[in-house]
């Protein structure tokens, strides 16, 4: 049995409906009259134990309001979700003493604490017998680099250092589950990068399961193997990254430099022009029609050219032909 187990869930809200004009508004408050927004529509699926997952979707796809009814925060209106044979709402205490959660636009951490107390009051919040506390504490704070700044309030931290700060409390009770909601939103390139690492290094030494919702690719490229897609509540995807591509991906472009004018000559109609400037022309073609390997060798073969450059679609531009095609 999967560790993590979704199965036809379903999530509505009721939602206020406004009228415009004041008597509409009058009306409203002795008569409220309630539209029904489904959030998470019948969706399904399974996490293993200690895999590492990407969850992705545009706003409003849905993806925190799983990530708050696999946490328990939330009831689903429809369907059943297990982690671990517990059902998270109504073992509120034991799911939650199994998962860690980091919302990157949320602080879990108090503003004027120092990090060194706020370990402290996070031992007391989760009842972390001093053993582990201790052992917990050394180990994080040496993945984390945070020696530094360990006696600092927390307003006085850089977002990298706040970010990484969350996730070591996140981690403090030895979760089996951690929940990532945009951990690299607003840092830099540098910090980012660093986030990425304690993320794949804890997965690797700790072996917790961790599920990643991102709006940053490069996230899901360099984190997950694995990458769950969904739109407005729908599942549209879940598999391999590597899959994923290949199913909705597989353009690229190939850039060529003539070493002299070919007007007139004819190329393979599995490549299409796109731009001409001067002696550089611009194709467009896809994998499953000519193979790069096989266009780099006919232009190699066919043309006297001083300069050719393939680029294959990145992530963003195969999401983005996802969500096109649906």
């Amino acid at each position: 049995m999967s560790y993590i187990n979704v199965e036809n869930v379903v999530k509505e809200f009721k939602v206020v409906r406004r009228e415009k004009g004041l008597i509409n508004a009058l009306k409203s408050l002795f008569h409220r009259e309630y539209d029904i927004v489904t959030a998470v529509d019948h969706i399904s699926f399974t996490i293993d134990k200690g895999e590492l997952v990407g969850y992705i979707g545009p706003n409003g796809a849905g993806k925190s309001t799983t990530i708050k009814m696999l946490s328990g925060i939330l009831v689903p209106t429809a369907g059943r979700i297990t982690v671990d044979g517990v059902i998270p709402h109504q073992n509120r205490k034991e799911n939650a003493r199994r998962i860690g959660v980091v919302f990157g636009q949320r602080s879990s951490l108090e503003w004027d604490l120092p990090m060194e107390e706020t370990f402290d009051l996070f031992q007391k919040i989760y009842r972390i017998d001093d053993r582990m506390y201790k052992r917990n504490v050394e180990f994080y704070v040496e993945l984390f680099a945070m020696q530094s700044f360990l006696k600092r309030p927390v307003r006085q931290l850089s977002l990298g250092q706040k970010m990484r700060a969350e996730i070591a409390v996140a981690l403090l009770h030895d979760p089996e589950i951690l929940y990532l909601d945009e951990p690299t939103i607003g840092l830099d390139v540098v910090a980012k990068n660093h986030i990425r690492q304690f993320i794949k290094r804890i997965n690797s030494e700790k072996k917790i399961t961790l599920m990643l919702t991102t709006h940053d690719m490069d996230d899901i490229e360099q984190i997950c193997d694995r990458i769950i897609m969904i739109d407005q509540g729908k599942l549209l995807y879940d598999g391999f990254l590597q899959n994923f591509k290949e199913k909705y991906g597989g353009e690229y472009t190939i850039t060529v430099d003539f070493a002299y004018a070919e007007e007139g000559r004819e190329v393979d109609p599995r490549l299409q022009l796109v731009s001409i400037e001067g002696q550089r022309k611009v194709y467009v073609a896809h994998r499953s029609v000519i193979e790069t390997t096989e266009a780099l060798r006919y232009f190699i073969d066919n043309f006297d050219v001083s300069h050719l450059n393939i680029r294959e679609a990145d992530i963003e531009d195969v999401v983005r032909n996802a969500y096109v095609k649906g």
